[in-house]
């Protein structure tokens, strides 16, 4: 977990790796893996299918676990039963007592769907019938063990830092507290080899060691640029070449279509990932991400990259990198680079994350800036470079069935009407919804020149589009001929998610009733039954700030919403509120 290439055999010199590293000099090391999603559940949940958490819908963090569940279709199966089902014994283990496997305890799923338990027999490979194949997963804490005890710990003072974070003593001394996680990783990467070892199954196992996302920093975890996508991938074992490093692009669920093809199980049709090792395979030229919603945090980031470039589209384009979120806030890092940012004492590059707004584009060209510091978007000597990958990126959310592209409250209302996620994008209305609902978001992005695509959109007869379109007004907040009185009118739509984002255009615009829209926030965010239109209705008036002081007793009643992301909006809000 969490968890960059700072090994040995990645370059990493302020500490040492041995077992980490024996695992390369006996196999493959790909140096440029990536991962689909930066943060956990969407990750995991891509990696058990095969497949990329926005075709399933598992693309928001922890999304299946509300009212809304996420159900795979039938012919989706995790990876671990195909394994089950071709005679092979599966486990699932955490790092508990690694000494005595047989005192393992279950290890992290977090997957963002309906699963059934019986795909994993049991916590550890030894529980299996003599002779059996085995398919294990050991679920490391990696860059979570930040308590970590281990000899030769690191030395702040020897820490040097990526450009884009100040020499600040607080981030150094995070920064050897997760080298020493890494080190207490490579000692449990060795007792997991032991075990086998001494089993004698050491020679006749295939090792696949990677994580499920890059370190958890600002720029890294639940962002794009390669803090938090690039990942360590090594695999070892009979047929594996010893001691090769291969430099062509990887993706995590590449591993998922690997295991099978290694095994001689058919790998299904409807895998997006690639077989690494099979004869005839074809290097992938570009690698693909995705970020939704993080926790409480609403936000969507694409982007594409190839072995030089990477283009990244910032859908939320109005909004600080660093929007408040529980979970990042309360790290220590992050509270003293706000700190820092409130002072001063940040440059030009330290502080981006800060800033209240971003780039609808950004392209970085990773040769000659590895730190992702100058964005070429502008740059017209790269404006063919940046035209080709926006229409290859087009292209990726097109072929992946433009279910990522639709806000999460329109998922929970299409998801009680068919049998999955994945069944949504099975009807041609919703496929065309979609593309709509996209080219709605990307015009609104183009500004106030958008506003009157933007007020006609409002007309369309699907509330999805309706949705999109209301949100941009608000997003860009600069009156228009005719805004109040549509604005006004989307008050009343049948949706309660367009409700809730005409009030807030409303209300941000400062254009139409803002009493009248305020009681509609208050409203949604108190009776509707969808947990996820109160969640967003919250949210709206976290964004109006100040103007929600007239509805603060409200707000602290909805402290007590049993939706947890309810809660962590409305604290924020009384919180600085009511200081």
């Amino acid at each position: 977990e969490d968890m960059s290439p700072h090994m040995g055999c990645y370059g990493e010199t302020t500490i040492e790796t041995p077992n980490i590293d024996q695992l390369a000099k006996e196999g493959t090391l790909f140096r440029n893996a990536f991962i689909t999603c930066p943060v956990c559940s969407p990750s995991r949940s891509a990696m058990e299918t095969g497949m990329y958490q926005t075709s399933i819908g598992a693309h928001n963090h922890r999304s299946c676990r509300h009212d809304v569940k996420i159900k795979l279709p039938s012919h989706i199966k995790l990876v671990s039963e195909y394994f089950q089902r071709a005679g092979f014994y599966t486990s699932n283990g955490g790092m508990l007592n690694i000494g005595n496997l047989s005192k393992t305890k279950s290890g992290k799923t977090d997957y963002n769907f309906v699963w059934d338990k019986s795909v994993y027999d049991g916590a550890q490979w030894s529980g299996r019938k003599g002779g059996q194949p085995f398919f294990a997963q050991f679920q490391i804490h990696g860059g979570k063990s930040r308590s970590a005890k281990v000899p030769d710990p690191v030395n702040p003072v020897n820490v040097k830092l990526p450009p884009y974070y100040p020499n600040d003593y607080i981030l150094r001394a995070d920064w050897a507290t997760y080298l020493n996680s890494i080190i207490q990783t490579d000692i449990e990467v060795g007792q997991i080899m032991k075990q086998l070892e001494d089993a004698g199954l050491a020679d006749e196992t295939i090792v696949f060691f990677w994580t499920d996302h890059g370190i958890s920093h600002i720029r890294g975890k639940q962002f794009l640029y390669e803090e938090g996508i690039h990942i360590p991938l090594i695999v070892r074992g009979p047929g594996i070449k010893a001691g090769c490093v291969r430099q062509d692009l990887a993706e995590h669920i590449d591993i998922t279509c690997t295991s099978l093809d290694l095994a001689g199980i058919r790998v299904p049709n409807h895998m997006q990932g690639r077989e690494l090792f099979s004869k005839g395979a074809v290097a992938r030229e570009y690698v693909f991400a995705a970020r939704d919603r993080c926790d409480e945090t609403v936000d969507r980031i694409r982007c594409v990259r190839t072995q030089r470039f990477k283009y990244i589209r910032n859908y939320y384009s109005n909004r600080s990198h660093a929007q408040p979120n529980r979970y990042k806030d309360g790290k220590l890092i992050m509270q003293r680079m706000r700190q820092l940012y409130a002072e001063g004492k940040l440059d030009a590059n330290q502080k981006r994350p800060f800033l209240p707004t971003r780039p609808v584009e950004e392209l970085y060209d990773l040769k000659q800036d590895p730190f992702e510091l100058n964005n070429l978007a502008a740059d017209r000597q790269h404006a063919e470079t940046l035209a080709h990958l926006r229409t290859k990126l087009d292209e990726w959310i097109a072929e992946t069935r433009y279910l990522g592209q639709i806000p999460e409250p329109i998922l929970a209302e299409l998801s009680s009407k068919y049998d999955s996620f994945f069944a949504i994008m099975e009807d041609p209305a919703n496929r065309a919804l979609a593309r709509r609902m996209n080219a709605v978001w990307r015009s609104g992005q183009r500004g106030k020149k958008a506003i009157p695509d933007l007020l006609d959109a409002l007309k369309d007869d699907r509330p999805g589009v309706r949705y999109v379109a209301a949100l941009w007004l608000g997003n860009i907040a600069k009156p228009a001929k005719g805004m109040a009185g549509a604005l006004e009118q989307g008050l009343a739509d049948s949706a309660d998610y367009v409700r809730v984002a005409s009030a807030r255009a409303i209300l941000l615009s400062e254009q139409g009733p803002g009493d009248k829209a305020l009681a509609v926030l208050v409203r949604q965010m108190q009776q509707s039954n969808n947990e996820v239109t109160r969640h967003y209705a919250a949210a709206a008036l976290e964004d109006i700030g100040e103007k929600a002081r007239g509805v603060l007793d409200a707000v602290k009643k909805a402290q007590k919403d049993k939706y947890e992301y309810v809660k962590r909006v409305t604290n924020r809000i009384v919180a600085k509120l009511d200081a």
